[in-house]
């Protein structure tokens, strides 16, 4: 009987172990807005380390919390009750006092007694000691890109493209450039500064001092940059948007570097100096007034010139910038004296194709000074005199240093994040050297991805890992790598109740023995004696590795889901995507779409000699460089059956300038590679079946790109598919219209695939 029941309950506990593991993934499980499972669990909302450096910045039920990083002992740092109640006391409504009070993007002053926020156009400060509320600006203006200087005294913003500051004592105002303009943009980055020098989402083209006197910014100039216009057509009265946009060839924006004296007052101008109507007014008047001095750039073309960093020295008395040519075939690291006015050269970077700007030089006590060069085609660590004169070179080797965190100035210790550390290109771990290059040591152990937030001491840092079936955990380590303790180990149990395949890693070599990192998602229930269908993701664009082992979102689990269905997935790094060092994206200088091309045909042709692949059944997707070269592969090979290509580039000479440039030069200057890279001009020659998918207002890749591309299908006679998202961007957002995109995409790779 004991045996019976035993046996009994083995089978009972069997089969619900089996049926937890046997859900199948649906387009309602990774997207429908209501009915979405959250694979990626419920990681912490970190705000970052406090200004003590003892404790971080947590977001828990709506209130700002401090915790104590070691004890995990947790103290209010705003109570969003007691916040609300003032915003409302202040005449703010109840539901914009509590949208506001419960903020996770709440700004604070250096020494968090502050917050900073905008409303219907305005700057307020509310204080958390008291509770209280001020009003700093009044004006029907939009007031842009507020921040706290760094002591804390001043706001600083951007208001009709003019530079201000508001004392927060007196909410008294001073306007420090006055000839902003629809073309003159003065500490506001344009279009194209933003997206392809600075970073998408990064408006702010100013810089504070340390000491909170000056503040160095980028004057602008759009007036002979072309306009490109995107239309909203879901609304009656059509929305025009008209956007400074210069394509590959253009001119570009003319850009100046300012530095504005905060307390000194412009300049009153003698009445008998004012010009009658007609007249010539004095530059220095019209102009800006004695505030702001500007760089001294005569050594550049202004229509060549790009501006790529700016930063200060530690002292204040110097603003260091990087200057660029166009093409980006240099890189000078300038020093501006604000006092002497004159510009030193402190160091030139060039290559055998581009340069790219990765950051700016990391300041230590003596002077000297830490620059990030990719140089000798990887990316690492170099030590420079205050006066520019290299010193050593810290980090070396054939892999790359992906992230620099700051200096340990009492141990001498560089951290930083790295991979291809013995060949392993798909983790990356966190590392400290010293800075004279000895006692490398690598802090994180776990195989995976490993993102660092450092705390100002360099003490500890909080260690942000995945891997390709973990959503992202959390985690306080010692800098000397030792675990402190668990902050989020992120529990996710019901990733367990679905039939998920382990993604597999694996190297392709291409035909010249490149090393190609590549992965694998077979069906769940993958037999080795049958044939599968291919479905192949890349984004091939130059150093834009996507074979990473970490957690993959809801893009993965839709692979996922197209596993279950017995699709073979596949995502191939090609050498100039792989990130293996910037010398392998130099191939693709002068002719994109080429080189890219010849391997990813390799890696189909390596498919196809598996037994288990079914050859003639070949199929691929990207969205962006991804939807450019799955277009540019079926217009130049017939080994696809059919392909999405979402947001596709139709041709180089379309896309923005300052991109396109850096890895094709102009067009003037190559014309063969354009023509070769172009897809609409070898439209005649598509094979296969291919989907094509744009944001109607995507303002980065326009919707010209696909519907020239359109247009010349139409005119060769060949069939294709297409869908277009209105009022959506360069990514498909909006919950309902991505729904809609990914049920549309799969009912396509059934159908064609």
């Amino acid at each position: 009987m004991k045996k019976a029941l035993y046996v009994f309950f083995t089978l009972i506990l069997f089969s619900t172990v089996i049926l937890a593991q046997d859900r199948m993934l649906s387009i309602d499980d990774i997207f429908d807005p209501q009915m979405r499972v959250s694979f990626s669990g419920s990681p912490i909302q970190l705000r970052g380390w406090s200004s003590d450096g003892k404790s971080y910045l947590q977001l828990i039920n709506g209130s700002m919390v401090r915790i104590d990083a070691i004890t995990g002992e947790k103290t209010p740092l705003v109570d969003s009750l007691r916040m609300k109640d003032g915003l409302i006391r202040a005449g703010f409504q109840s539901d914009v006092a509590q949208r506001l009070a419960t903020s996770p993007f709440q700004d604070f002053n250096g020494d968090e007694s502050k917050i900073l926020f905008s409303h219907e156009n305005d700057i307020f400060v509310y204080v958390i000691s008291d509770g209280s509320v001020k009003r700093l600006t009044k004006s029907d203006k939009e007031e842009l890109e507020p921040a706290f200087s760094p002591d804390g005294r001043w706001i600083s913003f951007v208001r009709d493209n003019n530079l201000y500051v508001v004392e927060i004592s007196t909410a008294k105002e001073r306007q420090l450039t006055r000839d902003g303009s629809e073309t003159i943009l003065n500490g506001y980055l344009d279009w194209i500064y933003e997206e392809e020098v600075y970073g998408r989402g990064n408006k702010r083209g100013y810089w504070w001092s340390p000491d909170s006197r000056f503040i160095s910014f980028l004057r602008i100039d759009e007036s002979r940059v072309p306009k490109f216009v995107i239309a909203d057509d879901t609304v009656t009265n059509q929305l025009i948007e008209n956007t400074d946009y210069p394509q590959s060839g253009d001119p570009n924006p003319l850009v100046k570097l300012g530095i504005a004296e905060v307390e000194k007052d412009a300049a009153i101008p003698n009445i008998r100096r004012i010009p009658k109507v007609g007249g010539r007014i004095p530059g220095v008047i019209a102009r800006i007034g004695d505030v702001v001095k500007f760089v001294d750039l005569s050594s550049y073309r202004p229509e060549e010139t790009l501006i790529t960093r700016v930063t200060w020295t530690p002292d204040s008395s110097a603003v260091v910038f990087q200057a660029q040519d166009r093409e980006q075939t240099y890189l000078h690291l300038n020093s501006a004296d604000i006092q002497k006015g004159n510009v030193t050269r402190l160091l030139e970077e060039r290559s055998r194709a581009w340069v790219e700007a990765i950051d700016n030089p990391e300041y230590l006590s003596d002077g000297s000074f830490i620059f990030q060069s990719a140089r000798d085609g990887f990316k690492h660590l170099y030590l420079y005199s205050k006066e520019g004169k290299l010193i050593r070179q810290i980090t070396r080797g054939k892999w790359d240093v992906t992230a620099f965190f700051g200096v340990d100035a009492k141990s001498n210790f560089a951290y930083f994040t790295a991979s291809g550390q013995a060949g392993n290109w798909i983790d990356s771990h966190v590392y400290r050297i010293n800075l004279d290059g000895s006692n490398l040591e690598q802090l994180t152990k776990t195989a995976g991805t490993h993102r660092a937030i450092f705390n100002s001491s360099f003490t500890h840092f909080i260690d942000i890992w995945s891997d390709a079936t973990t959503a992202p955990q959390a985690r306080l380590i010692k800098s000397s790598g030792e675990l402190e303790r668990d902050l989020d180990i992120n529990p996710n149990p019901i990733l367990a109740e679905y039939r998920i395949s382990k993604p597999e890693f694996l190297k392709v070599k291409t035909r010249d023995g490149f090393e190609m990192e590549a992965m694998m998602i077979k069906p769940p229930d993958f037999d080795p004696n049958k044939k599968y269908p291919v479905f192949a993701y890349t984004y091939s664009g130059p150093y834009a590795p996507q074979v990473r082992n970490q957690w993959g979102g809801s893009r993965m689990m839709w692979h996922q889901m197209l596993a279950q269905q017995g699709y073979i997935i596949w995502i191939c790094d090609n050498r100039t995507a792989s990130g293996k060092g910037v010398e392998s994206a130099w191939e693709v200088y002068r002719r994109m779409g080429q080189t890219e091309t010849q391997d990813l045909e390799d890696g189909f042709n390596y498919l196809k000699s598996l037994p288990y692949v079914d050859g003639e059944r070949l199929g691929m997707w990207g969205w962006s460089y991804g939807g450019y070269m799955t277009s540019y592969f079926m217009t130049h090979s017939k080994t696809l059956k059919m392909g999405i290509a979402g947001g596709l580039v139709g041709d180089w000479a379309l896309y923005d300038s300052i991109y396109t440039e850096r890895y094709m030069m102009t067009p003037q200057n190559n014309p063969e590679g354009y023509t070769k890279g172009s897809v609409i001009g070898s439209a005649k020659n598509l094979h296969g079946r291919l989907l094509i998918i744009h944001g109607m207002m995507d303002d980065n890749v326009h919707m010209q790109n696909s519907t020239k591309l359109i247009f010349e299908l139409q005119k060769a006679g060949k069939q294709f598919d297409f869908m277009a998202y209105p009022t959506q961007r360069h990514g498909v957002t909006n919950p309902f219209q991505q729904k809609h995109m990914y049920s549309m995409m799969t009912d396509f790779i059934k159908k064609h695939l």
